[in-house]
Formats: structure tokens, C-alpha cells, sequence
């Protein structure tokens, strides 16, 4: 339950102050007349993006959110203090959805959105004095607010992400070039949630992607589902990682891109794909030739994450097609 990257919750704004219908009487004041004061405006909903979040879990378990009310009015036409808005903070790369119609994408830090606004505060019946009617009783109730239910669903902000079969050495890499920490074992589903990594050099920070779950039939459930592929639409390009000493090496690869193809009608396939052979290490030259000649024509590099053979290039090779995405 560390990672939670979709979650609906319920919010509602604060209700508006009712007005307040009061007379002013006072010893020796003959005409005091209505002196109601205004009701105060009910508390705003508002999300906020935050770097040091990386999950909705908090929201799970609390799915219920309700700003404060306006004050009502106050005789001597003192009007009612508003309610205090309530801020509710997302991950960057949150989605705030009703009924499948986006509201809002978050995809830099300290952006806001009102999801829900407070109601007025009603007037007071000083409002309502005339030459005619100089005693009005009549006064106003606070605006009420309706209780909404979102959606909010994290995708992750990242230039590259890593595709690939449980155990292809993903987590490995991404180990090897950034200050990322993930999991590592020899066994399927090492990784049970996308892990973030940032290479950082004089000029630049590159985010890392390490998404999980990518077996046969993904798209359709199997294993932990196509519930991640979403974290990779926003990447720049990706890495089609391959464990070159797995003898279903054409197998995989071609079950990783129907995948791929599955989701969203084939959109992820529209990006830069590099693919990278893992464990060279433990292979002779001849695999290697095999394996690059039934790629043919693409993008084709060779590492070994594990002793960071090649790794230097890899990550140079990706700086060098960021900026020049850029241009």
C-alpha cells in the first residue's frame, strides 16, 4: 500500500453565512434601524503540486473533505468572518477528473486549482432598508455547496522510461545511473510499483522510469495489470530493456510491444523506442550478432547494468536525444 496512483474522494466547498436579520436598540436611540451584517463566503477546495509527494495513499484512507462554513452576520452590521479554504496537496502529474471530463493537470510544482468554490454569504437586512420600508426583517441565507466526487489519478513525470520483462535488468540500470534505491531480485516482480531515479550532471537532471508489470496479456489483467502504462505517456522516449542470455529474447520483445500496442491504441509506440541489450556479459559475441541482426535497422545499444558496462554511453546517447527533441 505504499503506492497509490488513482483514488476517487469526495469534496465539498464551505457553505456561505446566513445574513443576520437583528435590529439596533439602544437606550436614547430612537430610530435604530436594521443593522444586520453580512454572512462570511464558505471555504474554498484547493489542490496544490508538491515535489516530496509521490503517492495518493493518504487520500485512501481519508476520502471525505469539507471546508469550513462562512460565519453568519452579527448585529451592528458586523459581517460574518469567511471559512478558511482548505489545501489539499497532489503529486506533480495528478489528474483531477469528474465523471471522465478533466479539470485540471498538475505538471509543475506549487500550481493550484479551486476544485470547489465556497458559497456567498448572504446579506444582512440592512440591506433591505427604503424611504418605504425602513424596518426590512427580511435577510438572506448563506449559499449552499454540493458535495462533488473526483478523481484524482498520478502519472508520472518523467523523460525516460524503462519497458521490459520482469528480471531484464530495468531496476539494475536505473541503479547504476541515478540516485534511485529500488528493490533488486531474481525473481519476477521484483518491482511491484514504477520507481523514480534522477542522473544529474552540471547542466541537467534526467528523471528515470522504472515501470513495472509488463508480461504476456497485461493489457488484460495478467500479472499487475496495465495499471502503469500510464505512467509512460508523458516520458519523452523509452528504453525497451532485454535480457540478451533469456533464450525467448524475440519472444519477449515482441510480447512487450503488443503490450505497448494494446494501450490507448498504440499511442506509447508514437515515441522514440531505444532498445538496450542487457547482461552482454554473459553471452559471447556471436549471440550478440544474432540478436542485432533481428533488429535490423533500430536503435540499438548493449550494456551490462550490473557492472555498468556501457552505461556511460547509454545515458550520453539519451542526453543527446532529449535536447535534440528539444530543438
Amino acid at each position: 500500500m505504499k503506492f497509490l496512483d488513482k483514488v476517487k474522494i469526495r469534496i465539498k466547498a464551505g457553505n456561505g453565512g446566513s445574513g443576520s436579520g437583528s435590529f439596533r436598540r439602544e437606550k436614547f436611540i430612537e430610530f435604530g434601524g436594521p443593522d444586520g451584517g453580512d454572512g462570511g463566503r464558505g471555504g474554498n477546495i484547493v489542490f496544490e503540486a508538491k515535489t516530496n509527494i509521490n503517492t495518493l495513499i493518504d487520500y485512501k484512507f481519508k476520502p471525505i473533505y469539507h471546508a469550513q462554513n462562512g460565519e453568519n452576520g452579527h448585529k451592528k452590521q458586523q459581517n460574518g468572518e469567511a471559512g478558511e479554504d482548505m489545501i489539499l496537496f497532489v503529486p506533480v502529474g495528478t489528474i483531477i477528473s469528474e465523471n471522465g471530463n478533466v479539470l485540471y493537470d498538475f505538471t509543475k510544482p506549487g500550481e493550484r486549482f479551486i476544485a470547489a468554490y465556497g458559497g456567498n454569504g448572504g446579506n444582512g437586512n440592512c440591506h433591505y432598508k427604503t424611504s418605504r420600508n425602513r424596518a426590512p426583517e427580511r435577510f438572506d441565507k448563506g449559499q449552499e455547496t454540493v458535495e462533488r466526487e473526483v478523481t484524482l489519478e498520478m502519472k508520472l513525470i518523467a523523460d525516460v522510461g524503462i519497458v521490459g520483462f520482469p528480471n531484464a535488468g530495468k531496476s539494475t540500470f536505473l541503479s547504476s545511473v541515478t540516485n534511485a534505491k529500488p528493490k533488486i531480485g531474481d525473481y519476477p516482480f521484483t518491482t511491484l510499483y514504477p520507481n523514480l531515479g534522477v542522473y544529474s550532471d552540471l547542466f541537467r537532471d534526467i528523471i528515470f522510469a522504472d515501470i513495472p508489470g509488463i508480461i504476456d496479456g497485461a493489457s488484460e489483467g495478467v500479472g499487475l495489470g496495465d495499471r502503469f502504462l500510464s505512467h509512460i505517456e508523458r516520458c519523452k522516449l523509452l528504453l525497451h530493456m532485454i535480457d540478451i542470455s533469456d533464450p525467448k529474447i524475440f519472444e519477449n520483445y515482441d510480447i512487450i510491444n503488443k503490450e505497448l500496442s494494446a494501450y490507448k491504441d498504440g499511442i506509447l509506440l508514437g515515441k522514440d523506442i531505444i532498445i538496450v541489450l542487457n547482461k552482454i556479459d554473459l553471452v559471447d559475441d556471436e549471440k550478440i550478432k544474432e540478436v542485432e541482426k533481428f533488429f535490423g535497422n533500430k536503435t540499438v545499444l548493449k550494456i551490462s547494468a550490473a557492472n555498468s558496462q556501457n552505461t556511460k554511453e547509454l545515458v550520453e546517447f539519451i542526453i543527446e536525444k532529449i535536447e535534440n527533441s528539444k530543438n
